[in-house]
């Protein structure tokens, strides 16, 4: 262990007792600083084992106060586990996420709300009201490429291009839905970010209502519209299906996205540390049933399936 102050080496220097484990203290041997060993979680006493049974309760979509009551932590505690590890996760996903090689890639939006849902939410209340989780999907691998929580507009949309941009390797064929913000003439998201650089098509779905029963009505869709807007897209493959499959994931393992119940989101910090620890779970972690890897596996950015105890060592 280097001291945290000039990085010189350092000795033990006694132990102590905190409520869950003995802690290693150490003593700069070049400036005399003292120092504990680091927690698998930053200004969390909680220890390995027990956090990585936290993170991996939220990630099979339970509750943050289920897993306080099966845990036995108080619920801020949980609430401080989810903070740092989404945090840790997201910087993890930003840096291991590069170069990615992909032919078809997808994207969609996602919608949840935060505190209140928009009628209730005035509009001084940035932080609040309808927010959309954007996702960008590879759709042989399955992996997550990018995602980005906020509100549907073309000044987000824009950004979210722009960090796809930054994490793909090579020409690819892109996919979206007729939003707007994507696909404005010339103001575009897609084409300002990528201009020729993409082979782009877009995909239309028009719904409607199935009656299966009296009073009871199933929505169907009874059209779908697909059509070029740039380069040369092969409009076999130009779909979002994959994109809104992963979507389903989404609202099935982060209970933040959950529809009519009371686990949605009451601030928007804990929703991005959400998505950040769902989206490096589900590339990471979770073998996929399309080819019985993990996403990430499969698009070669690691060479194993990884597990909720590696993530806490390896950010250390």
């Amino acid at each position: 262990m280097n001291c945290y102050c000039c990085k010189g080496d350092t000795k033990k220097f006694g132990r102590f007792r905190n409520k869950n484990r003995i802690v290693q203290r150490y003593r700069c041997l070049k400036c005399g600083k003292t120092m504990s060993e680091s927690q698998p979680l930053d200004g969390i006493r909680t220890d390995t084992d027990e956090a990585a049974k936290v993170i991996e309760m939220i990630c099979e979509g339970v509750g943050i106060r289920a897993v306080a009551r099966l845990t036995g932590l108080d619920k801020k505690t949980v609430l401080r586990i989810l903070v740092s590890a989404g945090e840790r996760c997201a910087h993890l996903l930003d840096a291991k996420i590069r170069n990615v090689k992909a032919s078809w890639v997808q994207v969609d939006e996602i919608h949840t709300f935060v505190f209140s849902k928009a009628a209730n939410t005035v509009p001084e209340e940035k932080e609040r009201g309808d927010f959309f989780t954007y996702l960008s999907v590879d759709m042989s691998s399955k992996l997550i490429v990018n995602w980005h929580t906020s509100k549907r507009d073309g000044e987000n949309t824009l950004a979210f291009m722009q960090d796809l941009k930054s994490r793909m390797d090579g020409r690819f064929q892109l996919t979206t839905d007729a939003f707007n913000g994507y696909c404005r003439t010339k103001t575009g998201g897609v084409g300002e970010v990528f201009g020729d650089s993409v082979d782009y098509a877009t995909e239309i779905k028009v719904y409607g209502y199935e009656k299966i029963a009296p009073y009871r009505y199933a929505p169907k869709v009874l059209r779908i519209k697909r059509q070029p807007r740039l380069g040369n897209p092969d409009m076999q493959f130009a779909t979002t299906c994959h994109c809104e499959r992963t979507n389903l994931s989404v609202r099935q393992f982060t209970r933040r996205f959950a529809r009519a119940t009371l686990g949605y989101s009451k601030t928007l910090k804990n929703l991005r540390h959400a998505v950040a620890l769902f989206v490096w779970h589900f590339n990471y972690c979770r073998v996929h049933s399309a080819h019985g890897k993990t996403p990430a596996q499969v698009a070669n950015l690691t060479g194993h399936q990884w597990t909720i105890e590696e993530l806490l060592a390896v950010t250390n």
